[in-house]
């Protein structure tokens, strides 16, 4: 019965730790984006946007330098969740055993089922994760991050939502990403997308080995806020004249502060949320599955089948 509480995940307020984690995000997050712009990292070039032009947003407003967009990642402008991904790729590559691939298998399907990110599931996978990682190089996971992405999460990018990042880009504003997935993996997906950077979990490391110990806690729910505040204040931008985009509910605190909250891909209670404050809404998901609310659409999830598969039949086995 424990799986139960996934679906009814709980209101927090900004603690301590919150803070920090904010705090600590917008400073690799600074850190990466002014690192980029010297060493001219940026040597891919955006991906071909999709053949269907999508709908064009009234906002942004072009040339407004104090202004810039956050978007969170997950199921928002990537199907599914990317620290599932980033497991696929590192178990390829043998870093962890099938038993840890059936969990992260088990895991995904669920928040794809769901549509929900509960804090105690989400951070379950970014321990499993950062177990797995502890002891190695940043720049190791940072190469195979690369690869990572063209192998899962390319094909899963919301040809809508990044169109609407692209918007932004194009009337000068700086975009990042606002995730609980780690800020190495955000910020290979920002590069990829052409964004200006990310904010993320941070992950301690000691001379660039991670020690399996994050900096405050997950970049979730209200540590999402306080990164977003952080980062304006040091960037010097108007927060009533940003742009936040998000399908969680989870997401509310971070919505809030901004003068223009979008709801993408919107599970219930963010959709019932949104229509109450009228906030502007965006739905990418197609047919059934996208007026079945909080359920993602289903690509991707055949990639899981085997894995999932064995994960059903283990939890059967259980009860």
């Amino acid at each position: 019965m424990a799986a139960l509480g996934w679906l009814t995940p709980r209101r927090r307020s900004a603690t301590a730790r919150s803070v920090l984690a904010g705090e600590a995000a917008a400073e690799a997050a600074r850190k990466t984006s002014a690192a980029d712009d010297d060493s001219a990292l940026l040597t891919k070039a955006p991906e071909e946007a999709d053949a269907t032009p999508p709908e064009k947003p009234a906002f942004p407003v072009a040339g407004d330098d104090r202004a810039a967009a956050f978007f969170d990642l997950d199921n928002t402008v990537m199907q599914g969740a990317a620290i599932f991904h980033f497991g696929r790729g590192l178990y390829k590559r043998k870093f962890f055993e099938r038993r840890e691939l059936t969990r992260f298998a088990w895991q995904q399907a669920w928040f794809r089922l769901a549509g929900v990110e509960d804090p105690e599931h989400m951070q379950d996978a970014r321990d499993s994760a950062l177990s797995i990682v502890k002891g190695h190089r940043v720049s190791e996971l940072m190469s195979i991050g690369e690869e990572i992405y063209d192998e899962y999460m390319a094909d899963r990018i919301w040809p809508g939502t990044r169109a609407l990042a692209q918007a932004h880009l194009d009337a000068g504003q700086r975009v990042w990403l606002v995730t609980a997935a780690p800020v190495e993996t955000a910020t290979i997906i920002a590069r990829r997308l052409g964004l200006t950077g990310a904010l993320g979990t941070v992950a301690e490391s000691v001379d660039g080995v991670y020690t399996g110990r994050l900096v405050g806690e997950p970049l979730h729910g209200p540590a999402k806020a306080e990164a977003v505040r952080a980062l304006a204040a040091a960037e010097g931008l108007d927060l009533e004249r940003c742009a936040a985009y998000s399908d969680s509910h989870n997401d509310i605190p971070m919505l809030s502060l901004v003068g223009h909250p979008y709801a993408i891909n919107p599970d219930t209670k963010l959709r019932k949320y949104a229509r109450a404050r009228d906030w502007r809404l965006r739905d990418y998901r197609t047919g059934r599955k996208a007026a079945k609310v909080g359920i993602p659409a289903a690509a991707g999830v055949g990639a899981l089948a085997g894995g999932t598969a064995a994960a059903v039949a283990l939890h059967r086995r259980r009860r």
